[in-house]
């Protein structure tokens, strides 16, 4: 099938922006995470980056605090000094100022036919080594890749203040206000927010739940859901319990609406097995696109290094799976990537875990 005139569009100012990122990169000797922040703060003009990236600023040093492995609400954790001069989201016409005349117009009629883009990312909040330069890598995938959705799982409330800060152009909603949690990110411009709801798993000590969101986009009725599932091997029995109350969540949403979910599920495919595998109306989204190979693991030790792990592990912890509605217009999945798999400049990913982009077309 020929792509449509608004894939093209907007395959083209990926490549557009990646290329003046490749541009600063050579010129500022920084890595493309570094001049991607820069560009996106300044409209993706190449010399007004590189003019702002060279201008002396005043830095504040990070505060390096040791956090528990599992933390609890009485944890106190302090974001270093966030850079103004990094990351800006707060534009929704950021697509438009790298474009030439009529293209920024082609891209949204692009949007209007029915297509809109979903990340879901495990953004490791925990982690406080390198806090302030990770979180603005994660802030410079949304400014390059702009979905429309994004769910976040292991936020803290530092980073959650820091977001709401720079990304004003999405409506942020949280599944908690301590310790850490997950977050639902709407793209203000395109989504809108009906009504939310948490879901306490009643049995978790980790402070796990699942975070629904019901939304309109493209016209459609939407339900989003995101969880981070219970961690480790030792807590497979309640990480399954965690499943089946999101599963039956799933479907216990009115049939004419479509439900995406994504999350930091921590399943093996066994414990899936377990339960007789996914209801046949709940698809996985990695399968349904054929499994593709590149997007088959998401905390991957063998090339992940952010946890100097002795040992290598390679698992599809992170998925997306949904239902489609039973009339009108129907979601379709139509491409799945990694992002955040190039090392910032302290040496580090912005994540232990990669992040699932997907994109979604809307079938009239």
């Amino acid at each position: 099938m020929e792509p449509k005139l608004g894939d093209r569009a907007e395959e083209s100012i990926v490549i557009e922006r990646s290329q003046k990122c490749a541009e600063f990169s050579s010129v500022a000797g920084c890595d493309v995470a570094v001049a991607q922040c820069y560009l996106a703060e300044n409209g993706w003009d190449v010399e007004r980056a590189i003019n702002s990236y060279f201008e002396p600023v005043v830095v504040e040093l990070p505060q390096q605090i040791d956090v528990a492995e599992e933390p609890s609400p009485s944890v106190q954790h302090n974001m270093p000094g966030t850079q103004e001069a990094c990351i800006d989201l707060t534009s929704d016409e950021s697509v438009g100022a790298s474009t030439k005349p009529g293209q920024a117009q082609e891209v949204q009629n692009a949007e209007d036919e029915g297509h809109f883009s979903f990340l879901t990312w495990n953004i490791d909040g925990l982690d406080e080594s390198n806090v302030a330069e990770r979180a603005r890598g994660v802030c410079s995938y949304l400014a390059l890749y702009s979905p429309d959705i994004v769910l976040l799982q292991e936020v803290i409330p530092p980073y959650y203040e820091y977001l709401k800060k720079r990304a004003v152009s999405y409506t942020i909603i949280a599944g908690n206000a301590e310790g850490y949690f997950t977050a639902i990110m709407l793209k203000k411009a395109r989504v809108q927010l009906t009504s939310q709801e948490i879901v306490p798993f009643p049995n978790t000590s980790m402070m796990r739940n699942l975070l629904v969101a019901n939304i309109k986009l493209v016209g459609n009725p939407v339900c989003l859901m995101t969880s981070h599932l219970e961690s480790t091997k030792e807590h497979s029995g309640e990480r399954i319990n965690q499943l089946q109350i999101l599963l039956k969540k799933m479907q216990e949403v009115p049939s004419s609406t479509t439900v995406i979910y994504g999350g930091d599920t921590n399943l093996r495919d066994s414990e899936v097995q377990k339960i007789g595998g996914l209801p046949s109306d709940i698809l996985d989204v990695w399968e349904f696109l054929g499994k593709p190979k590149h997007c088959q693991y998401t905390w991957d030790t063998k090339v992940n290094n952010n946890l100097r792990a002795p040992y290598t592990c390679r698992l599809r912890f992170d998925r997306i799976w949904y239902r489609a509605a039973s009339n009108g217009s129907q979601v379709i999945p139509c491409s799945l990537d990694l992002v955040g798999v190039e090392k910032l400049d302290c040496g580090r990913y912005p994540s232990d875990h990669w992040g699932l982009l997907c994109d979604f077309d809307v079938i009239l």
